[in-house]
Order: C-alpha cells, then sequence, then structure tokens
C-alpha cells in the first residue's frame, strides 16, 4: 500500500530565519492554498491521503477541513500550535478534532517529527503514531539505528516515514523536490519491492509559489520547484505508482492491515 500524508498546519517556516510572521494570518492564507492544491492533485488522481491537521488550522479553515471529509480523505492529529508544541497536544488536538470533525481521530504526528509521549498516546485512545523518520536529517533528528517498518510500542503501531533499505535515504518532501523524477520512483519502487508499502509526507506551503516570495526569506532549499511544480511532481508519482497497480490508502487503513495480518500470525 502507499500512503501519502500532508502536514497540515499554519504556516510558520518563515520565523526560522528571522521573519516577524503571523502564523493565523499570513500564514493561514498559505497553507490554505497549499491544502486546496494538495486536494485538486488527489482528486485529478484519484487516491485518498491522510491529512495530519493542527488543531490551530482546522479552527481557522472550517471549510478546507469540510473538503478534506467529503473527499473521502483521513483526518489525523498533529498537535495544537505547530511553532510552540506542548505535551498535552497529544490529548487536546484529537479532543478539538473529534469535536470539529464528528469523527474518531486514531493517529498522531508530532509537529517536526520530534518525540512524543507514547504512554500518553496509548491512554487517549490513538491506534497509530506516525512521528518517526528513521533517518538522518541534519539540525533535525538522528534515528538510524530505529526501526524501518512498522512496528508496535505502548500498544500502538509505530508508523515510521520510509526510507530506502541500507543507505536509508530519506524519502520525505524535500526529496521530491530536488531528487530527478526517474530516481525518485526508482527509489520508490525498489521501497516497495523490499517493504511491501511505502509511506511519504510533504506540507501545503510547499504547493505555494514560494520563489514568488522573496519577502518570506525562504532558502533555495525549500523553494525549489515548489508551487505549481510540486503539484506536477506529485501527480506524476502518483500516477506512476498507480499505472504499476500500486494501492493507495489511508494510514488508519494501512495500520488495519498491520493488525490483521498479527491476527493472521497468531
Amino acid at each position: 500500500m502507499v500512503c501519502l500524508s500532508f502536514d497540515t498546519e499554519e504556516y510558520d517556516v518563515p520565523r526560522e530565519h528571522g521573519v516577524e510572521w503571523d502564523t493565523l494570518k499570513e500564514g493561514m492564507e498559505v497553507s490554505v492554498y497549499g491544502t486546496n492544491q494538495i486536494l485538486d492533485c488527489l482528486k485529478e488522481c484519484g487516491v485518498q491521503a491522510t491529512f495530519f491537521c493542527t488543531s490551530n488550522f482546522a479552527t481557522h479553515a472550517p471549510e478546507v477541513m469540510k473538503r478534506i471529509l467529503d473527499e473521502g480523505h483521513e483526518v489525523a492529529a498533529h498537535g495544537c500550535d505547530h511553532w510552540q508544541p506542548k505535551p498535552e497536544d497529544v490529548i487536546h488536538s484529537k479532543q478539538i478534532l473529534e469535536e470539529m470533525t464528528g469523527r474518531t481521530i486514531k493517529g498522531y504526528r508530532q509537529p517536526r517529527m520530534f518525540p512524543v509521549d507514547l504512554k500518553e498516546q496509548a491512554k487517549q485512545g490513538y491506534v497509530y503514531n506516525a512521528s518517526l523518520n528513521p533517518a538522518f536529517i541534519p539540525g533535525r533528528y538522528m534515528h538510524l539505528n530505529a526501526p524501518r517498518k512498522p512496528f508496535f510500542e505502548e500498544g500502538v503501531v509505530q508508523i515510521p516515514a520510509s526510507v530506502s533499505p541500507w543507505l536509508r535515504i530519506p524519502m520525505f518532501w524535500l526529496s521530491l523536490h530536488h531528487f530527478p523524477l526517474w530516481l525518485y520512483k526508482a527509489l520508490c519502487r525498489r521501497i516497495i519491492s523490499h517493504d511491501g508499502h511505502f509511506n511519504t509526507y510533504f506540507h501545503p506551503w510547499e504547493f505555494y509559489p514560494l520563489g514568488e516570495h522573496p519577502e518570506f526569506r525562504m532558502p533555495y532549499l525549500i523553494r525549489h520547484h515548489a508551487g505549481k511544480d510540486m503539484y506536477n511532481r506529485l501527480r506524476e508519482i502518483i500516477l506512476h505508482l498507480k499505472g504499476r497497480g500500486e494501492e493507495f490508502g489511508t494510514y488508519s487503513a494501512f495500520t488495519q492491515n498491520i493488525k490483521n495480518s498479527k491476527k493472521t500470525e497468531k
């Protein structure tokens, strides 16, 4: 199964680069635009995905949240305030999203893939956690010894982002910005062949024309291929994998498959 996910948050990256930035005004404008672009792409390609939403984003963009649900996608939790995550966000973000959507929120991803209290997740009834990128990302984390494949901890399914076998090349958002498409496709095929699945994640602001806004002070690493190019790149990857007969699904569906496999093993 191929699981696409989108960290749907108020755009706060300019603050990391010294820009005075109102995340709930300027940031939301960028994220709402980008999320609608993503939804357009998924609709065009006919696939479902999982949107890890901060409660900030959800409460300030109810019309986008409605569209996510109406078009058959999954909503999962991504904390409350992306810029200032707090331990209790594991509790509050689930409560807020469930009240807004009327759905049971089964999954969680910590902002910036930082560590999260797994015991609290289990206590709150989360089924899966997707807060691990088992790779080395300079300035973020060093997880080269972490499992590459899903595993259980505290009774919760831990779903790492996909990395290539052996070298652990991360296949997250920056990779699709910079890798030649033939290489990204080849690595996707290699991972699916080796692991039986492919999980990756992006952000709405990648689908905004960042290159047209020097005031954001975005480094080339981030703005390269942002906007329409990113839409086209994502579309090409989806259609390539669909053309090979790969099934796309939500993280909840993937988690259920894992649980069913465990039952079969017993």
